[in-house]
């Protein structure tokens, strides 16, 4: 019976800069595109955002960060005018520092 062990015999033949090389190769399939949001649903979300704000109410935000979509659900505690960023409050009471260019989507959430 063959027992082939697959990478393993490989790797020991390779140099230790190119298996780097193909793992982080492997890892940048994992990456996603940011998506392209249009001024009308930028108008949508604002609104969303602005009511949010006004009322106390959690959102669910998803947004772009490292190379992946991230979701975060809580209330916004405040707008940081020269930063153009959210503060966000979990129900962790953990702090997101969202930037606006980031956000992908933003929808009421129903607790």
């Amino acid at each position: 019976m063959i027992r082939d062990r697959g990478r393993i015999k490989w790797t020991s033949m390779m140099l230790p800069e190119h298996v780097k090389m193909l793992r982080d190769w492997a890892d940048e399939d994992s990456y996603e595109q940011e998506k392209v949001v249009d001024e009308q649903y930028l108008e949508q979300m604002n609104e969303i955002i602005l009511e949010a704000m006004e009322c106390n109410k959690p959102v669910m935000i998803t947004y772009y960060c490292s190379r992946s979509y991230k979701l975060v659900l809580g209330k916004i505690h405040y707008w940081d005018e020269p930063g153009q960023k959210l503060h966000v409050v979990d129900r962790f009471e953990d702090v997101h520092r969202i930037r606006m260019l980031d956000i992908a989507d933003v929808r009421h959430a129903d607790e």
